[in-house]
């Protein structure tokens, strides 16, 4: 048996989109740890677009919009596989196609789009998904760094991780009325992933977000993926409605010299 006991474990992992996502790493960790790893997309295209990446693992389709596809969703699955030992969410969607605007410009049905599909969709899943769940699963949702919260080009977007950081804490003592089932996320700093390529100016932030990490370098998506491979197994048992930072130290570098040295040359 290894440290993480993951061997034969059933896993579904919401979101993968390509080889930078954060669900594809996961994945692909997951299988190297002898993981049983089933996959959820959202339509048949994409379907299509990573077949090559996942092999002969299963992928099936679900747009997490329709409660009526999630719940024709797990009971696909429980056929198919029986008990599940984790889910992995990592889905986030927001709808830049008019460019980028302040914040209090957010129109109401992007912002109630974004968190059907962001954050309420994980409530949705753990509803639907309850009766195959072993008693002892762990779901992981992948949300940012608190210090991410505030910048501006994430937008609409900040509030909506903040209430899946809330919506994990209630989902854990809503499950623990019956089941040890535990629910947690992982809080990442800045990525270089497709999907963050599409936010109006996150290369800027992220080169400075890069910065700001200790070790000037900044985080990789294997490294995220990781920390949820952690919270899955048994090794993080006594984690439950909690988030754990992963940032390489950007949230506590608030004065580092490189940065302060360059402030005041601008100055």
């Amino acid at each position: 048996m290894s440290f993480l006991n993951l061997e034969n474990k059933n896993i579904l992992v919401f979101g993968v989109a390509n080889r930078k996502s954060v669900a594809y790493q996961t994945g692909k960790i997951l299988e190297e740890q002898g993981a049983r790893v089933i996959y959820s997309v959202r339509s048949p295209e994409r379907r299509e677009q990573v077949r090559k990446l996942l092999g002969e693992a299963p992928v099936y389709v679900c747009d997490v919009e329709r409660e009526e596809e999630i719940r024709h969703l797990a009971a696909a699955v429980a056929n198919d596989h029986g008990s599940l030992h984790g889910i992995v969410h990592s889905i986030a969607f927001a709808n830049y196609s008019e460019g980028f605007k302040p914040f209090h410009e957010t129109q109401r049905e992007d912002f109630l789009q974004a968190t059907a599909i962001s954050c309420f969709s994980l409530v949705e899943i753990a509803r639907a998904f309850k009766p195959c769940l072993d008693p002892k699963a762990s779901v992981v949702a992948v949300s940012i760094s608190s210090h991410l919260v505030t910048a501006a080009n994430y937008g609409y977007m900040s509030p909506i991780k903040s209430a899946l950081d809330g919506t994990v804490r209630n989902l854990a003592k809503s499950f623990s009325a019956d089941t040890e089932v535990r629910f947690n996320t992982v809080n990442a700093g800045l990525l270089k992933t497709s999907a963050s390529a599409g936010i109006p100016g996150y290369i800027e932030s992220y080169l400075y977000g890069e910065k700001m990490t200790f070790r000037k370098r900044a985080l990789a998506t294997r490294e995220v993926a990781d920390a949820i491979l952690f919270l899955l197994s048994e090794r993080s048992s006594g984690m439950n409605g909690t988030g754990m930072v992963i940032d390489a130290g950007l949230g506590c570098n608030y004065f580092d010299q490189e940065l302060i040295d360059l402030a005041m040359k601008r100055a």
